[in-house]
């Protein structure tokens, strides 16, 4: 590889082919590197929940109104990378009750659409949700297929202009007088690339390649686990009505659910204990929701990785760190044209895509409007082509394997 892009964006998930996408729209020069295959990351490694904002919307207000206005966006543009499910949050007989009205009354206030529901309704909606449910609410929660929604990004960034490398770690960046002067990749690029912006897009990993720039981001990464096992049947996503804890979300697939999760304090997102008892945890407090899931077959269990940012975080409860993203500017820091996004959800990439490319589009004097929100993602609504987009692009993630028909190989 010669030739040197304008811009390098390092991380293959939802957000960095977001990033790439957006800057080849408007006209910009990128390449975009991953270590591994797009999306192994934290994007294909969560639960693959399109949220409505609802988890949020009393607790931060701002992050649920970004959730729910991508919400919308993504249904628009993404085709067959999310499936509309709808969701309910369910009181069980134990749950305050003043915490869910304060949840509805949250929700209404920062615009996202609430349909009441009595148990027997919400069994209805919800075949096979306990008998102890006593209330719910609805709210336009769905699902993300994130193997499919990455490779689509990609591919889109591609028909644009830009360049996609999977499997090309960086191995070194160089900053010289103040500014970022290389960056030397291996793998499929095996070269040192000379851009003029570089932008760490590496979510739970982006203290490691801040630390080859000689700078400092601050992440607080927690790893959750993730359990799908067999289950016919269940419409919409289903999520506990209390503060947030183990074991309170659960997430339809076809012929399967897929329950989650546990929050535990990592300091390498690369190396971590994966704990039994994540696993029998989550199954015991999803089943409060949904019983049959506490003898389900297991088909199987992977565990993710949070990209919070929290550069004062010193507690061992990582649940209440925003969810909202940070776009880092590492010119103060001595490394100029390096810029560090973190933080944020898989709902809200897109945003946090907008977000930064609006800033690397200001430094180079590019006056382009973003168009993301707008058009449609490349072969969104052809899940065959998409299909083999994540094939090309390294393949399906645990989020949904089940769902991503690969081809076989020839």
């Amino acid at each position: 590889m010669s030739a040197d892009p304008t811009v390098l964006v390092i991380g293959g998930g939802a957000t960095g082919t977001g990033i790439a996408r957006d800057l080849a729209a408007r006209g910009v020069d990128a390449t975009l590197v991953d270590r591994g295959g797009l999306g192994s990351g934290t994007s294909g490694r969560s639960h693959g929940l399109l949220h409505s904002g609802a988890r949020y919307a009393e607790a931060d207000a701002e992050g649920a109104r970004e959730c729910i206005a991508e919400n919308r966006t993504l249904r628009e543009i993404a085709g067959a990378c999310v499936r509309e499910t709808d969701g309910l949050f369910v009181r069980l007989a134990g749950d305050d009750p003043d915490y869910f009205e304060e949840k509805v009354a949250a929700c209404e206030a920062v615009g996202i659409p609430t349909e009441r529901l009595d148990g027997d309704a919400a069994r209805e909606a919800a075949p096979g949700l306990a008998d102890d449910v006593e209330a719910a609410f609805r709210v336009p929660d769905g699902v993300i297929y994130p193997s499919r929604l990455v490779a689509a990004n990609a591919a889109d960034a591609e028909r644009r202009g830009a360049t996609v490398h999977p499997h090309a770690p960086v191995e070194d960046v160089t900053v010289r007088d103040g500014a970022v002067e290389s960056v030397s990749v291996g793998g499929a690029v095996d070269a040192t690339l000379t851009p003029d912006v570089v932008v760490n897009a590496t979510g739970a990993w982006a203290d490691a390649i801040a630390e080859m720039a000689g700078v400092e981001v601050g992440m607080a990464p927690s790893r959750g686990v993730m359990v799908s096992v067999e289950h016919e049947g269940l419409g919409p996503v289903l999520n506990r009505c209390r503060d947030p804890d183990d074991g309170d979300i659960v997430v339809p697939h076809d012929g399967e659910v897929v329950l989650g999760t546990t929050s535990v304090p990592v300091s390498d997102p690369d190396d971590y204990e994966r704990a039994d008892w994540e696993v029998e945890r989550s199954i015991e407090e999803c089943a409060a929701m949904l019983p049959a899931v506490a003898d389900a077959p297991t088909v199987r269990t992977w565990w993710g990785v949070r990209p919070l940012y929290a550069p004062d975080e010193t507690g061992q409860d990582r649940r209440g760190i925003s969810r909202g993203f940070t776009l880092l500017e590492h010119e103060r820091d001595g490394a100029a044209g390096l810029y560090s996004v973190v933080g944020g959800k898989l709902t809200t990439y897109r945003q946090m895509a907008e977000t930064t490319a609006d800033r690397v589009c200001e430094r180079l004097g590019v006056d382009a409007d973003c168009v993301t929100a707008e058009e449609p993602l490349a072969h969104a609504d052809d899940p065959e082509r998409l299909d083999e987009l994540v094939e090309k692009y390294g393949g399906a993630n645990p989020t949904d394997v089940d769902v991503v028909d690969a081809p076989a190989d020839d």
